[in-house]
């Protein structure tokens, strides 16, 4: 059954996963303090449950079994069964303790794990964006666009990281500048509003593109979002190009937003596949114009450093942290957190 908060030390080898709505990763942590290696991916739409993909691809491939898991997913995280936001995959931890023979698994929001990750990656996992090039000790936000898009917050208090999971990715989002109320009509909506995630995801790309080209009168020429980035971050195609702009300067709006909400002086680091593909457009002056752009306090905002995670893992990296010392951050893990009846 679900337990309440815990301080006790996980049993290791840790099965260790980040669960999105493309991609799935695993790894296996053999004992304390090691850190995330022999990753294994595999694609969701691969396999019509988590449960056949750890059986015929992913447990296979490891030398030990698990007997704890920690399960970093892209979905709210409540109940019995938690079905991801943007594939079919349902996890349900009391069928996986029993399946897996294990002894105690721990479910976690996606953007809660690159929280964790935030607190403890190295210079080198980081790129600043800006003329800031360290982070402040003190609150931070992580958010990412990838299939969807992650917000979490990670409050520092009485010197402990507090990792806050959200759904910040569906806010609404509007038009400012003329061109954007040009733009935005042309925008496909959910029950009538716009909200970040049609935007600043793979799917937001597209839609993005699409909506630059309606407005300009024109036929698309790019399908996907890999399309759109080769094609705009060439300049071979001035839909794309606009539409990549305008995709870093909309994510820097929301992250400043969500800055000024958690007064988030530690900085603001983002995530998400699409963010190290498209890391030149950071470099650019549209992200820190539009993030500083914040009357009246534009001055903080120069002080708040940005970054973007170049970690190809970082999820994975947060959660080894968490696993090998959970009392250096405080999580809720009611109704997250199931034990074997063996234990």
């Amino acid at each position: 059954m679900a337990q309440g908060p815990h301080s006790d030390a996980l049993a290791f080898p840790v099965l260790l996963g980040d669960i999105g709505g493309t991609n799935a990763r695993f790894c296996l942590l053999s004992r304390l303090d090691d850190e995330p290696a022999d990753i294994i991916q595999v694609k969701t739409a691969d396999y019509d449950s988590i449960d056949r993909a750890l059986a015929e691809n992913v447990l296979p491939a490891f030398a030990q079994s698990p007997r704890s898991a920690i399960l970093a997913i892209a979905a709210p995280v409540k109940g019995a069964e938690v079905a991801l936001t943007n594939c079919s995959w349902v996890i349900r931890p009391k069928r996986m303790i029993t399946d897996l023979g294990l002894e105690t698994i721990i479910l976690l929001n996606d953007f809660e794990a690159q929280a964790l990750a935030a607190a403890s990656l190295a210079p080198a996992d980081l790129k600043p964006v800006g003329t800031l090039d360290q982070p402040g000790d003190s609150t931070r936000i992580v958010l990412g666009p990838g299939t969807g898009l992650g917000v979490a917050g990670l409050l520092k208090a009485n010197d402990t990281w507090i990792p806050i999971a959200g759904e910040g990715g569906h806010v609404d989002i509007g038009p400012r500048s003329a061109r954007d109320h040009e733009i935005f009509p042309h925008l496909e909506r959910i029950d009538g509003r716009v909200s970040a995630e049609e935007i600043l995801s793979g799917r937001g790309l597209v839609n993005l593109y699409n909506a630059i080209c309606r407005a300009d009168g024109l036929d698309p020429l790019a399908a996907t979002a890999a399309e759109i980035s080769d094609r705009g971050l060439s300049g071979e195609n001035r839909q794309a190009a606009e539409a990549i702009r305008l995709f870093v300067t909309y994510l820097a709006r929301l992250a400043g937003d969500l800055a000024l909400t958690f007064m988030a002086r530690g900085g603001v680091f983002v995530a998400g596949g699409i963010s190290p593909k498209i890391i030149t457009a950071f470099m650019g002056e549209e992200f820190r114009s539009a993030f500083e752009d914040k009357a009246p306090h534009q001055a903080l905002m120069k002080t708040i450093s940005t970054f973007v995670i170049t970690h190809p893992q970082a999820a994975l990296v947060g959660l080894a942290n968490f696993a090998c010392a959970p009392d250096s951050f405080r999580i809720a893990l009611a109704d997250r957190r199931w034990i074997g009846t063996s234990r």
